[in-house]
């Protein structure tokens, strides 16, 4: 293998498991006049709404621009809103948050499944965050914190402004692909009480599995960033890897609901090409994730904690698979949050 296509290799394990830099600034919006900007509603650290734009004529989808304290930057969140939704309406609605995986942005959900389509046929939000390459935690900088703050972004800014100026509700659900699924399944255990539900597609569910953190290591060197800048040093900063790991965290997430799936084999799956290489990244990744997800859902039973596992050996890490895993834990999301049907 060349130096290339190392290099090459390198940056797409980042794009489809955790890669781990933080992203540039979001691209701009139609900036919002100075007393238009005013009228919303901030978050309690100061987070601001400075931007919004519809994406269609019906008016079901809209993007805005929060600048953040807690990144030191601006970002994008997509937002689907469901039938009867008005901006001045007094009704709150269920609200599902759905994250991207590494390498990708906020429109990776719209972009690379039928979210839309499914989602209006409930009454229900979707909240799409920008989470670039952050990990969803916030960074540990040698034990100093600081920016970046994505668990923070994700968590605090973003929830308090959809739901002071968007009318998203306190029924909350996460889901998340790759990274965006450790995330997923890791919120609810930070921040006890918030989600009643969490659909995890392909996530590093067990940070303490072994060769993961040599796995997620290795990724933060070959993006050029210090690698031991989001949880520390796995071996020296444990308490914090382990307040950040899906799997120690079961004992405080026993008010949510879990749907967990990955493939294990890193062989070519139902959906794939049958020529794919044994080395395709994709492969590798689920074979390194898949007993992660295992362990998770394991220890989940174990503890008491409702979990549906949907562990299907063959298939690659990648969108198809995740398209298809939303859709079969998309009824029991809509169940555990009260939404109701709307067509």
């Amino acid at each position: 293998m060349t130096t290339g296509t190392r290099r090459r290799a390198v940056r797409r394990i980042g794009a489809v498991t955790a890669a781990l830099v933080l992203g540039a600034t979001a691209p701009a919006l139609s900036a919002l006049p100075a007393a238009a900007s005013a009228g919303f509603k901030k978050a309690d650290g100061g987070a601001t709404i400075t931007a919004y734009r519809w994406l269609n004529k019906g008016k079901t989808a809209f993007d805005f621009t929060v600048k953040s304290p807690a990144l030191g930057s601006s970002q994008n969140v997509r937002v689907l809103v469901p039938k009867g939704w008005k901006y001045d309406s007094q009704q709150s609605w269920p609200v599902v948050y759905a994250f991207h995986g590494g390498d990708d942005e906020w429109v990776s959900w719209t972009r690379s499944t039928d979210i839309e389509q499914l989602a209006a046929k409930w009454g229900v939000m979707v909240v799409m965050p920008e989470g670039a390459n952050g990990s969803y935690t916030n960074w540990w900088n040698g034990g100093k914190g600081g920016s970046p703050r994505w668990e923070d972004f994700h968590l605090q800014e973003v929830r308090q402004l959809v739901e002071r100026n968007y009318h998203a509700g306190g029924s909350r659900a996460t889901m998340g692909v790759s990274s965006g699924a450790q995330g997923a399944c890791s919120y609810p255990g930070r921040a006890p009480g918030m989600f009643r539900y969490a659909a995890c597609f392909s996530g590093v569910l067990s940070m303490r599995h072994p060769g993961i953190p040599s796995l997620l290591m290795f990724i933060n060197s070959g993006n050029g960033n210090d690698p031991y800048a989001i949880w520390g040093l796995p071996w020296v900063d444990k308490a914090n890897w382990d307040a950040h790991d899906p799997l120690q965290l079961l004992p405080r997430m026993k008010g949510t609901r879990f749907y967990v799936s990955s493939g294990t084999t890193g062989e070519p799956g139902p959906l794939d090409s049958p020529n794919l290489a044994p080395w395709d990244i994709g492969l590798l990744s689920e074979r390194a994730i898949g007993p992660t997800v295992q362990a998770f859902a394991k220890e989940a039973k174990a503890q008491g904690i409702p979990v549906t596992a949907h562990i299907y050996g063959d298939g690659r890490h990648a969108w198809r698979y995740w398209k298809r895993e939303m859709r079969t834990a998309w009824p029991s999301m809509m169940k555990s949050l009260g939404a109701k049907r709307v067509d």
